[in-house]
């Protein structure tokens, strides 16, 4: 069975720390014993220049290029345009060809499933598939939660940044009711916050509080700091950078929170499929009681010059 979980991590409002979630939260899983695929869907190209592919524009083969061959129906490998990463994640690179990608989907049927297409073909291969989006709600963003199971939504304790989450909320909606059905908000993540503000602190108290209840709101808070500036121009995680920074700390912390999630996830699932299958077998005890009483009342009913 199965059982990799697809996240979108997503927020329309740009400088949250999407692509810095991504990459630390997938070589965190990764340091879990998890196999982990990056998704790369931001023509800004950040996640795939933070694992180090200093010239993106000019692969070969990137995520815009596996979507262009799904449109025209043109197989391909699994392994096709994957980049192995030293931190121990699979990377399925950008670039800004990937903006002019939405032109080519306009004519597409069933265009909101590009993206689907190709993560389905990739689910069997790991644990958890992350993809980082752009910040937009556009098509490609829109792929992405067709193509999800949930999504995590980084959000800077800022005024700015969370009024941000209700166009969020509308597109989530949109997409959940008419398309993908399944699909979850694992959570709210607060990036770059500055606890020596009351800003942030009420900022994130006052969410806490008014969303708590409706929506997730992730234990852990990640910490502005250098050191993630510092981190991403080495082209590393915060792991690989510096293990024992407050970031680091946080991310682990993050990784354990998404985790939990997964595995009570799972257990839902499982205990979904063992009542359908027990459902499965008392409805085909039914059918089966119900038709030999229907044949012996016919049998009883059935006058004996008429029986064979």
């Amino acid at each position: 069975m199965n059982t990799c979980k697809v996240i979108a991590i997503e927020n329309q409002k740009g400088g949250t720390g999407k692509s810095t979630t991504a990459l630390n939260l997938g070589v965190g899983l990764s340091q879990a014993g998890k196999s982990v695929l990056l998704i790369d869907s931001d023509p800004q190209a950040s996640l795939t220049l933070s694992l180090g592919v200093v010239k993106p524009d000019d692969l070969k083969v990137n995520l815009s290029t596996v979507m262009m061959r799904i449109i025209n129906d043109h197989p391909f490998d699994d392994d096709y345009g994957l980049i192995s990463c030293v931190e121990g994640v699979d990377l399925m690179p950008s670039s800004i060809e990937l903006s002019g990608i939405e032109t080519q989907m306009m004519s597409v049927m069933s265009r909101e499933f590009v993206l689907k297409t190709y993560v389905d073909q990739m689910r069997p291969h790991y644990d958890y598939i992350l993809i980082d989006c752009t910040p937009s709600l556009n098509m490609l963003p829109v792929n992405a939660f067709v193509a999800a199971d949930s999504i995590i939504v980084p959000s800077q304790p800022r005024i700015l940044s969370t009024k941000g989450l209700d166009l969020l909320m509308n597109s989530y909606r949109k997409v959940q009711r008419a398309i993908n059905p399944d699909l979850r908000i694992d959570g709210i993540l607060f990036t770059m916050a500055d606890f020596r503000t009351n800003n942030d602190n009420y900022i994130i108290s006052t969410m806490r509080e008014g969303l708590g209840q409706r929506i997730n709101i992730f234990d852990t808070v990640i910490p502005a700091s250098v050191k993630v500036s510092e981190a991403n121009l080495n082209c590393q995680s915060i792991f690989a950078f510096d293990d024992r920074c407050k970031v680091a700390e946080a991310y682990r912390n993050l990784t354990k929170e998404v985790l939990d999630i997964g595995e009570r996830t799972q257990v839902k699932v499982r205990s979904q499929r063992i009542l359908k299958r027990e459902w499965t077998q008392i409805l085909m005890i039914l059918r089966n009681t119900i038709t030999l009483e229907t044949t012996e009342k016919l049998k009883r009913n059935t006058p004996t010059n008429v029986l064979i």
